[in-house]
């Protein structure tokens, strides 16, 4: 479930979050690309079918039908690659229907169970530029110092990355 993005005024304030910490995996190169495995893509197509093995002749156990998913990449068997989403489901995705721009889903929420406050720097004295409901899917820009940059709907702001499913812990980007 994808859930809306509240836009409030800005205002200066401090805001407490409360997440489930991800861990870190060892890192691998990947059989067919030679890419780190797992890492974390993205869903480039709208519709994607998702398979209970590498193969056009494994069933489709379900259709994600909306761009922009994150999802992590588990495996890789030719052309196919192994995805895991942030319910845990897996299955096998076509290599054409993943891209490797990141985004993320805001998994934790403020200490209160509020939205979580986006801010306008990577601090926690910042400014709010809008609140991000669990459930939030979002493009991920930079990660640096336990902040990550989000873009959704023409706005813009840094959430602590311990609240997003889609990066990993420490893990820095630009």
């Amino acid at each position: 479930m994808v859930a809306a993005l509240m836009l409030v005024p800005g205002e200066a304030g401090q805001a407490a979050v409360t997440a489930a910490p991800q861990a870190m995996p060892e890192r691998e190169p990947g059989q067919s690309t030679g890419l780190p495995v797992p890492r974390f893509v993205s869903l480039k197509s709208g519709r994607a079918n998702v398979r209970r093995g590498p193969g056009t002749d494994f069933p489709i156990d379900w259709v994600y039908r909306k761009s922009g998913v994150p999802l992590e990449v588990i495996a890789e068997s030719g052309n196919w690659r192994r995805i895991r989403d942030h319910e845990s489901d897996g299955g096998w995705i076509w290599h054409t229907m993943l891209a490797g721009e990141r985004s993320a889903i805001v998994e934790g929420s403020a200490a209160d169970g509020e939205p979580a406050a986006m801010l306008s720097l990577p601090d926690v004295t910042s400014e709010i530029v809008a609140y991000a409901e669990k459930g939030l899917v979002a493009r991920v820009t930079t990660c640096k110092a336990g902040w990550c940059h989000l873009e959704v709907r023409g706005h813009e702001g840094w959430l602590p990355q311990d609240l997003l499913w889609g990066v990993y812990p420490g893990e820095e980007f630009e």
